[in-house]
């Protein structure tokens, strides 16, 4: 069995994927060249997006890959760190948000309809039950959103992208809407989407690598 699971050269495995599903495996990569390509958005905002929503599926190789990426771009240190910071704020946000899904289950409340949007309404309630560590969390993801190196929207964008990895219905409702309020277009809110799906993707394809060592083994 080969005792480290990750290390960056497994990463050049990824080429032996076009062997097994020559099709598939092209098929992806060119959509992957496409969602990160500049459009509507600069590439570095771009590659910011890959970077954050890389810290939520929590793939080394890409973390690794997009990195070097938005380097390139010229992006700052400071930069990368603040949307990384976004991503973690968005991330345990929904496990916040869906708290609101976990009242309605205890209290035995709530329609067959699991999700709804003024379920949300319910969070305030957390004030009250556990306050300090409700308020250490407001007060993280305020700070993790405000406007610093990167600009409101900027940051909104980050959060539409991580909101879509995470899959939190609230998240992605508040953050479209944030996103719109800070001067997001359709266009630029749909290419952020489109590089969370390619990253999202990519993370299990990209640990594909492990499964060729895997069956070597």
């Amino acid at each position: 069995m080969t005792e480290s699971l990750y290390k960056k050269s497994y990463f050049s495995r990824i080429q032996e994927l076009r062997e097994y599903a020559p099709e598939t495996c092209n098929t992806f990569f060119a959509f992957n060249d496409q969602a990160l390509a500049e459009g509507e958005l600069q590439a570095k905002l771009k590659e910011l997006i890959a970077v954050a929503v890389a810290h939520i599926t929590g793939c080394p190789y890409c973390i690794e890959l997009h990195v070097g990426n938005v380097k390139k771009q010229k992006a700052t240190k400071e930069e990368v760190t603040e949307a990384i910071f976004v991503a973690a704020a968005l991330k345990a946000g929904s496990a916040a948000a869906h708290g609101v899904n976990a009242l309605n289950a205890y209290d035995g409340e709530g329609t067959d309809n699991l999700y709804q949007a003024s379920y949300f309404n319910r969070l305030k309630e957390f004030a009250a039950l556990n306050g300090a560590t409700f308020d250490a969390f407001l007060d993280f993801d305020k700070q993790a959103i405000q406007t610093n190196y990167l600009t409101e929207k900027e940051k909104e964008l980050i959060a539409v992208a991580s909101a879509h990895t995470t899959g939190c219905a609230y998240c992605i409702d508040l953050h479209t809407k944030n996103a719109k309020h800070a001067g997001a277009n359709r266009h630029e809110i749909a290419e952020a989407i489109f590089v969370a799906v390619a990253l999202k993707a990519g993370s299990a394809l990209a640990r594909s690598v492990n499964k060729l060592n895997a069956y070597d083994d």
